[in-house]
């Protein structure tokens, strides 16, 4: 799947790795992982409802999401990346 980075996504991963600077490598795992397998286990994926229904959420680290939508146009899949998340942001 090709992923696409929105500009508010860009900022929450920069905001994030400033803040915690050994969450690096954990984010760029996820994104490699979410580009070859959506449904990895370690992602923990899963559908969001409420005001983000449509969109779904996996785990950077224990208390860490992205937040991303699937897009269908007609000739490939696509993930947009719309933010992170932590609990206190309501995940």
């Amino acid at each position: 799947m090709k992923l696409l980075l929105s500009p508010t996504f860009k900022r929450a991963a920069r905001k994030l790795v400033k803040k915690n600077p050994n969450l690096t490598e954990n984010l760029r795992d996820t994104l490699r992982l979410l580009e070859v397998d959506l449904s990895h286990p370690r992602l923990r994926t899963h559908k969001l409802r409420g005001s983000l229904d449509g969109s779904m959420a996996s785990s950077v680290a224990y208390d860490i999401r992205i937040i991303f939508e699937i897009i269908i146009d007609n000739v490939e899949e696509k993930i947009c990346f719309r933010t992170t998340a932590t609990p206190e942001e309501g995940f």
